[in-house]
């Protein structure tokens, strides 16, 4: 009888505990637990978003994927239509990380980082303890308290890591704007130089012809005023020769 009430103990508390997770896994609970405020972070962990152990197999990962896919799904919560494609948004994008096998292997290795800063965590406060005289218990050494404090620390690595991530895509976009900046200066000064060189064509064309136009009137009243000296000169001279070629009469004798 004892073991039969003892089996039967055993199977009540596992229904139960199906009962809890099935109830966990309503449409309205798992939106909540994907948008609920701070969950920015929480859902930076693909295995937190899908409620897995990082151990779980990619099969596991799969069906758990598309059970709550189906719940989160906007078709099936016409009455929280913005809310359910957000969270299946969330969703996917952690079966996709998942999914890839080089992505899912960095998530794995944030999981191995925040297993040995914990256990080197724990080292430091037993040795603290051991220096002061006294005992050395900790209360990570509770299994429940230990995986907390790995799981505390996972979220500190995810969170560092999108903080860098943030801040290189912020260093990122300065250093596109500043090249764009510096791209439009010189198309502006290139134009510049185009404009000044197209004026500058422009003038010295006008001063080529403006001389051409001075050298041909030049030219007209040089030519004006040699043949005006000239008229001088032969009317002078015409003059000269008037005068120079008078012969005065002869004076004839008298006679008587």
């Amino acid at each position: 009888m004892a073991h039969e009430e003892q089996s039967f103990n055993e199977f009540y508390t596992e229904v139960k505990e199906i009962e809890k997770r099935d109830s966990v896994l309503t449409s309205k609970q798992q939106i909540d637990r994907l948008l609920r405020p701070g969950a920015t972070y929480f859902n930076l962990n693909p295995f937190e978003v899908l409620q897995l152990d990082c151990d779980t197999p990619l099969e596991q990962i799969k069906k758990k994927y598309r059970s709550l896919s189906i719940l989160v799904h906007p078709d099936k919560n016409p009455d929280n239509l913005e809310r359910a494609q957000q969270a299946f948004e969330i969703i996917s994008k952690a079966y996709k990380t998942l999914d890839n096998e080089v992505t899912r292997k960095k998530c794995l290795e944030v999981y191995e980082e925040a297993k040995d800063r914990t256990d080197m965590m724990i080292a430091e406060k037993k040795k603290k303890l051991k220096k002061e005289g006294k005992h050395d218990a900790v209360p990570e050494d509770d299994p429940s308290k230990y995986k907390h404090a790995i799981y505390v620390m996972v979220m500190k690595l995810f969170a560092d890591i999108e903080r860098r991530r943030q801040q290189l895509e912020v260093r990122d976009m300065e250093e596109r704007k500043r090249k764009r900046e510096a791209e439009i200066d010189e198309e502006e000064q290139r134009d510049l130089q185009k404009e000044w060189q197209k004026n500058f064509e422009e003038s010295r064309q006008n001063r080529v012809n403006s001389w051409h136009t001075f050298q041909a009137g030049s030219s007209s009243s040089s030519s004006s005023s040699s043949v005006a000296t000239a008229e001088k000169v032969k009317s002078k001279k015409s003059k000269k020769a008037k005068y120079t070629s008078f012969n005065p009469p002869k004076i004839k004798p008298e006679t008587r």
